[in-house]
C-alpha cells in the first residue's frame, strides 16, 4: 500500500521535474481514460507497447526515465497486454540504492512476477541483501516483494532473516515480518512449523498493528488443530475486551468503531476455541455479551460486528442470554429495509435454530415474508432456512408459500429443486391425507414435468404402501382422497405427461376400491386420457 501511494504521488506531480512524469506519460493516461471503445483503447496500448521496445533498446536510458518506462508498463499490464520483453528491466531497478526507485522495481516484479518465473532466481540475493537494510522501508519493500515472490523452493533462502526481523524496533516490519511468515506457511507449512511459537509471542506485541497481523497465522493454525490453542483463550479475551473497551489508540477506529476487524478476527478465533467446550466458552460469555450491548449497529461494519458474534454464539456452548441477544439483533435485521442486513438476518437464524429451534418461532412471519422481497439471492437463502424450520405445526403455511415461491420464477433447475424439497416436507409432515393430496397435486400442476420421476414414483409407492402405520382405514382414506381428487383433475387440459402417468395408475389401481365408482366410469375415464393424449406414449 505504502508504494501504491508512493507512485500516486509521483503520478499526480506531473511534470514538474525531479523524479515527476513526463507529459508524454500523463497523455497515456488520458487518452486511455478518454478512450470511447475498447478497439479504440487497444490501439492506444499496442502503439505505446511499440514506444517502450524502442525507448528501452536505446542505450544508456536515464534512472528518472526508466522509473516511468517501467510505470507505464504497469499500466500496459494492467489492461491485459504482455510487458514480458522489460521484465528484465524491472528486475534490474530492484537492485538500485535509490529508495525510490528500489520501490518501484519492488512493485512491478510483484506484479508482474509470479512465484514460479524464471526471473525469481535473480531477485533472491537482492531481496537477501535488502533485508539486512538499515533503512526500514527498504526492509519493509523486500518483505512485500517476500509475500508475493518466494515460492517453496526458494523459503529456505529468506527465512533466516524474516525471523530475525519479528524483533526489529520498527513495528511496521515486524507486521510485514509476521505476514511474511504467514505466506510460508500458506505454501509450505513443513518450511515454518518449528517456528510457530513466534506467533504466540508476538500475540504480545506493544503495537496492535502487529497483534492483529499475529491473529491471522494463528487463525489458521487453530482451523487444523483446535486442542494445541486451548490455552490462549484467556488471551483473546482479554485482548479483545481491551478493544472493546477501546483501549486501542483512535487510528484503529472505524466509523467510530474500536478496531472492528480485529474484533471480528478474534471472534471468529472464539467461536473455534469453545466449540463444544463448555470450560473454554465460559470465559468467553462476558465479552460477547459486552459486544452485543455497546456495539453500534448504525453502520455496515457495526452489524458485520454483530453478525459475527451471532455466529460465535452459535459456535460455542449455548448461553441462554447469549442466544436471547442474539435473537434481539436477528430481529432487528429482519426488519430493516436493507437487502444485505436481511440476508444476514436469514443466514444467522440458519445457524441459531441448530442450537435453539424455538427461537424460529419467534422470527417465522419475518422469514416467510423474505420471499416476496426483489432481491433473488435473498430469496433462495430464505427458501433453505424456511426448509429447516418447517415442522408439523407449520408445515400448511411454508409449503403454500414455497409453492408461490416456486410458480414465480423462471430457472427450470431451481424450480426442479424447490419441488423435490416440497415433497419431503408434505411426506415427513403432512398433518392430513387431503391436504397432502391436495398439495401433490400443485406441486405436480406448476412444476409439470420438471419434477424428478423418482418423485412420481415415490408418491405411487406412498399410496400403495400408506404411511407404514398399522391404520389400514387411514391408508384406504388416503388412496379414496387421491382417487377423488384425480377424477376432479383428469379433465384439465395439458396435464404434465409425469402428473398424468400417476393419475392413470393410481385410478387403474384404486379407482373402484371402496366401490364408490364402478369399473366401466373409471375405464372410460382412462381411455378419455389415452385419446386425449394419443402423441404421450408414457401415459398411453
Amino acid at each position: 500500500m505504502e508504494q501504491l501511494k508512493t507512485i500516486g504521488r509521483e503520478l499526480a506531480m506531473g511534470s514538474q521535474g525531479g523524479f515527476g512524469q513526463s507529459k508524454e506519460f500523463l497523455d497515456l493516461v488520458k487518452s486511455i481514460g478518454e478512450a470511447r471503445s475498447k478497439a479504440e483503447e487497444e490501439r492506444i496500448v499496442l502503439l505505446e507497447i511499440e514506444t517502450l521496445k524502442r525507448r528501452l533498446s536505446e542505450p544508456e536510458i536515464p534512472k528518472r526515465k526508466m522509473k516511468e518506462y517501467i510505470i507505464r508498463l504497469v499500466y500496459v499490464e494492467m489492461l491485459g497486454h504482455d510487458g514480458s520483453f522489460a521484465y528484465i528491466h524491472a528486475v534490474k531497478m530492484t537492485h538500485d540504492d535509490n529508495l525510490l526507485l528500489k520501490r518501484t522495481g519492488y512493485l512491478a516484479v510483484s506484479l508482474f512476477l509470479s512465484d514460479d518465473h524464471d526471473l525469481i532466481i535473480l531477485i533472491v540475493n537482492t531481496i537477501q541483501k535488502d533485508l539486512k537494510s538499515d533503512n526500514y522501508l527498504v526492509v519493509c519493500a523486500a518483505l512485500n516483494a517476500v509475500c508475493k515472490l518466494i515460492n517453496d523452493e526458494t523459503v529456505p533462502a529468506v527465512l533466516p532473516q524474516v525471523v530475525d526481523l519479528l524483533a526489529h524496533p520498527k513495528e511496521a516490519v515486524r507486521k510485514k515480518a509476521i505476514m511474511a511468515l504467514h505466506r510460508f506457511y500458506q505454501k509450505s507449512p513443513s518450511s515454518v512449523s518449528h517456528l510457530v511459537s513466534n506467533f504466540r509471542k508476538r500475540l504480545c506485541d506493544n503495537d496492535p498493528g502487529v497483534m492483529g497481523a499475529t491473529l491471522c497465522p494463528l487463525f489458521d493454525l487453530i482451523t487444523i488443530d483446535v486442542n494445541s490453542y486451548k490455552d490462549l483463550v484467556v488471551s483473546f479475551v482479554s485482548i479483545l475486551k481491551q478493544v472493546a473497551e477501546r483501549r486501542l489508540p483512535k487510528t484503529y477506529d472505524y466509523h467510530q468503531l474500536p478496531a472492528p476487524f480485529i474484533q471480528i478476527r478474534l471472534l471468529k478465533i472464539l467461536a473455534l476455541l469453545g466449540s463444544g467446550d463448555k470450560q473454554s466458552s465460559e470465559k468467553m460469555y462476558m465479552v460477547v455479551g459486552d459486544i452485543f450491548r455497546k456495539c453500534d449497529s448504525t453502520s455496515n461494519i457495526g452489524n458485520a460486528v454483530l453478525y459475527e458474534c451471532i455466529c460465535c454464539v452459535s459456535a460455542i456452548y449455548p448461553n441462554p442470554k447469549l442466544l436471547e441477544q442474539a435473537a434481539q439483533v436477528i430481529s432487528r435485521f429482519l426488519k430493516s429495509d436493507s437487502h444485505n442486513l436481511k440476508y444476514m438476518g436469514i443466514d444467522a437464524l440458519g445457524r441459531l435454530i441448530k442450537i435453539s429451534p424455538e427461537i424460529a418461532e419467534q422470527h417465522q412471519l419475518a422469514v416467510i415474508d423474505c420471499l416476496e422481497d426483489p432481491d433473488d439471492t435473498l430469496k433462495r437463502k430464505t427458501f433453505e432456512l424456511l426448509y429447516k424450520m418447517t415442522k408439523s405445526s407449520n408445515v400448511e403455511v411454508i409449503v403454500d408459500r414455497m409453492i408461490d415461491y416456486m410458480i414465480s420464477i423462471n430457472d427450470n433447475h431451481y424450480k426442479t429443486y424447490i419441488a423435490s424439497r416440497c415433497v419431503e416436507l408434505l411426506e415427513q409432515f403432512a398433518p392430513s391425507n387431503q391436504w397432502f393430496i391436495q398439495t401433490m397435486n400443485k406441486v405436480f400442476e406448476h412444476a409439470g414435468d420438471l419434477v424428478n420421476v423418482k418423485v412420481a414414483h415415490n408418491l405411487m409407492k406412498l399410496i400403495a404402501e400408506g404411511f407404514g402405520e398399522d391404520d389400514d382405514s387411514a391408508d384406504s382414506q388416503l388412496r379414496s382422497s387421491a382417487v377423488e381428487s384425480y377424477l376432479r383433475i383428469i379433465g384439465e387440459p395439458k396435464l404434465p405427461s409425469v402428473f398424468l402417468q400417476v393419475i392413470c395408475w393410481v385410478l387403474g389401481e384404486y379407482g373402484t376400491a371402496d366401490g364408490k365408482y364402478s369399473a366401466s366410469y373409471i375405464t372410460g375415464k382412462l381411455c378419455g386420457v389415452a385419446e386425449a393424449y394419443s402423441n404421450d406414449e408414457s401415459v398411453k
